[in-house]
């Protein structure tokens, strides 16, 4: 899986928003600011991600963006399949759910793409946004 500039960003944003918000709601400018990050980009970005339920808004005077969940129950697979749309290793037919690919059963490697995928959604699901906002805090397996 190759992690475009819309996850990593998106995942900055998430991760800068768990530290900030027991300040209150946390300004995309300020994120903007900090980790150097277009505030229109942070905009688009943050369009997918209230739309996921990941994210509130909050607009006027004292607005802002908050997480809905607590930091620890945020995954950072959903961060990634809510900018992404997928965390899938390759465009595979035989790999979207519900799809039927007339190679699948004569394709020799769809069983080592669908091995990759399972790692790969086992790997972003095991960290939270906990895990990477505040190291050393939390027990994720995944990042040790």
């Amino acid at each position: 899986m190759l992690v475009s500039t819309k996850g990593r960003y998106a995942l900055r944003l998430m991760v800068r928003i768990a530290q900030l918000e027991s300040r209150g709601r946390v300004a995309l400018r300020e994120v903007s600011e900090h980790e150097g990050i277009s505030l229109k980009y942070l905009e688009q970005l943050a369009r997918p991600l209230v739309q996921a339920g990941l994210l509130r808004s909050v607009r006027g005077k004292g607005g802002g963006y908050a997480l809905v969940n607590d930091p620890s129950t945020v995954k950072v697979g959903d961060v990634l399949r809510a900018v992404e749309g997928t965390t899938a290793p390759v465009a595979c037919r035989a790999l979207e759910e519900g799809a039927m690919c007339p190679r699948e059963s004569s394709c020799a490697t769809v069983r080592f793409w669908e091995g990759l995928g399972e790692a790969i959604e086992r790997y972003v699901d095991g960290a939270t946004l906990a895990d990477l906002a505040f190291p050393g805090a939390s027990a994720s397996t995944c990042l040790d």
